[in-house]
């Protein structure tokens, strides 16, 4: 045994000393049956260094400010037609989304369902029995984590993209279509989380709705939903009952604040952003691994995670590549040529993903990396939900073509928008083919055994903080009590059981 350590010695100490470190670490398997440390080495390498919650300041739940912000987040009073709130489509329950591959947003036959089961109504607008939303519900966990960009396309974009920070900066601002400049604005907001909760509710299809205010702008919705939570002339039976002022008179610690001083659009959209911010998890068993607790994660995990975090040229699967820091994600833009479904955002149902934003021709179907973080609990997958599982959605990483080519609709809610499915995937493919023929894509072409496969699942889901399986754990996350305007979403499931 001493001389097996001299030798590992003498060799660590001469590859070290060459910058060839990866080359030890692989050859550890051949001194301990145990590949803790390995894993621990190769994940830090990699670029994973410990837990994404270090270094940044979040608001906790039970504090006033996040607390409205969770009752406006669940308040239908926010939509045009007061059939939708935030969380019809992002509820704490279903992952920080719906568990659909594409939202029905408003127009639902049941307001209150929410998730598989929700449908169009038939007296919806332009209904054609399948999804109204064109994208996946990204899920609103972890929200407080992004730091560049925010939406699969990006249009919310930090200018100063300065890590920990959320998109804050005291030196410049925010990108979003309603400011393209960048510049610094009150009414941006001051951080990601912020600037994404002005956006849903001026989507027709997804809170605004289509007969409220039909060429307005989209500040106009959100000056009518001022309007109606604080009772403006004109706006006094707008709902059922209000008691809105005095939830902003103690979030904002001001009991004696006129409504037109607190209910402001910057309050309204500062207090969603600061609840989802409240949103963290990520003590996952992963984590606990990381920080030196070796039998958090099983055997096949780490085998795994060894396959995550090397490269393509090492052995592993390359996925850190893109999956990278301790968000796992690097929030930047990439062509994966997944299946397209759903309405799209064209006439002939394509969409071109982050291209709509630059209009640079590398940008077309590239969509941003999701973080990894609660990965078990945020399916469908990709941007228009076409992977069920993780397991499909590794398979799809593996041979886009093959996948295009063996996909089933079979979980795919009855009317979904699929007649163009190969016809809108076959150019994104070909998008992918070029980038990978000029050395610009980063997904790698790989030949991965079922074993493979099954343990990165096991990796994957091992990324999981058990919070997000926990009821009782996500109850301060769903408002009880007092509802403020009598347009509280209580969520059910398509048996009717509440969420």
């Amino acid at each position: 045994m001493n001389k097996i350590i001299q030798i590992a010695a003498i060799a660590a100490v001469t590859l070290m000393a060459t910058g060839c470190r990866s080359w030890f670490i692989n050859e550890k398997t051949s001194i301990t049956s145990d590949k803790s440390e390995l894993v621990r080495d190769t994940a830090t390498i990699a670029g994973f260094t410990g837990s994404p919650a270090d270094g940044r300041t979040f608001p906790d739940i039970s504090e006033p400010l996040p607390q409205l912000g969770m009752k406006l987040f669940f308040s239908k009073s926010l939509s045009g037609n007061k059939d939708t709130a935030c969380a019809s489509c992002h509820h704490p329950t279903l992952g920080g989304g719906d568990n659909m591959p594409l939202p029905v947003g408003v127009d639902a036959t049941v307001s209150d369902l929410i998730g598989p089961g929700r449908t169009h109504s038939p007296n919806g607008h332009e209904f054609d029995g399948g999804p109204t939303v064109p994208r996946n519900a990204p899920t609103s966990f972890n929200i407080a984590l992004w730091d560049d960009f925010i939406f699969h396309d990006g249009r919310i974009e930090s200018m100063s993209k300065t890590p920990g920070q959320n998109g804050a900066s005291m030196s410049s601002g925010i990108k979003t279509p309603d400011n393209p400049s960048g510049a610094f604005n009150i009414m941006v907001g001051g951080n990601l989380a912020v600037a994404q909760a002005r956006f849903p509710v001026t989507s027709k299809e997804e809170m605004k709705g289509f007969s409220v205010q039909p060429n307005g702008s989209t500040q106009d919705i959100r000056d009518l939903i001022v309007n109606r939570l604080t009772a403006a002339p004109g706006f006094e039976d707008e709902l059922p009952q209000n008691y809105w002022l005095e939830e902003f008179q103690t979030a904002f610690s001001h009991p004696s604040g006129t409504a037109d001083q607190l209910i402001t659009d910057p309050n309204i959209f500062h207090a969603i952003g600061e609840y989802q911010r409240s949103m963290v998890f990520v003590d996952s068993p992963w984590l606990r691994f990381m920080k030196g607790d070796n039998s958090a994660i099983d055997q096949r995990a780490k085998e795994g995670a060894l396959l995550f975090f090397r490269s393509s040229m090492n052995g592993g699967a390359g996925c850190s590549g893109c999956h990278s820091g301790n968000t796992l994600t690097d929030e930047k833009f990439h062509v994966l040529s997944t299946p397209q479904i759903g309405r799209g955002k064209e006439p002939n149902r394509m969409d071109q993903g982050r291209w709509y934003v630059t209009k640079e021709e590398s940008d077309r179907f590239a969509f941003r990396t999701p973080s990894l973080l609660n990965v078990e609990k945020t399916g469908p997958y990709f941007h228009a939900g076409t992977a069920p599982t993780l397991r499909d959605a590794v398979i799809q990483h593996i041979d886009p073509q093959s996948f295009l080519d063996n996909y089933s609709i079979n979980h795919l809610p009855v009317g979904t928008q699929i007649e163009k499915l190969r016809e809108n995937t076959e150019p994104a493919l070909q998008a992918l083919t070029t980038l990978r023929s000029q050395g610009k894509s980063k997904l790698p072409q790989l030949n991965l055994s079922d074993a493979d496969i099954n343990n990165l699942v096991a990796f994957l889901e091992s990324l999981t903080d058990p919070c997000v399986n926990d009821r009782q754990c996500l109850s301060k996350w769903i408002p009880t009590g007092r509802d403020p305007d009598g347009l509280r979403l209580f969520a059910k499931d398509v048996d009717g059981n509440p969420l």
